[in-house]
């Protein structure tokens, strides 16, 4: 299920990961050659992208939400 990203957190080893208006987390890395996401890298890139859709696996699988209140 698509699910727009209400915002932005960091986690422990400082990875990007998007906060998505469901209540569910997903990582947004920018690790090239495997995944490009050039606009995970700075504030501007990522602000950008709120509103923009992600497949959100979780949701399809029923998951509980990791987030209580999503930004």
């Amino acid at each position: 299920m698509r699910q727009p990203i209400a915002g932005f957190h960091q986690d422990e080893e400082l990875h990007w990961v998007a906060e998505l208006v469901c209540g569910h987390c997903q990582h947004v890395r920018h690790n090239p050659p495997w995944v490009e996401r050039p606009w995970v890298t700075t504030e501007a890139g990522r602000a950008s992208m709120r509103g923009f859709e992600l497949n959100c696996v979780k949701c399809d699988q029923g998951a509980p939400k990791d987030l209580q209140r999503p930004r």
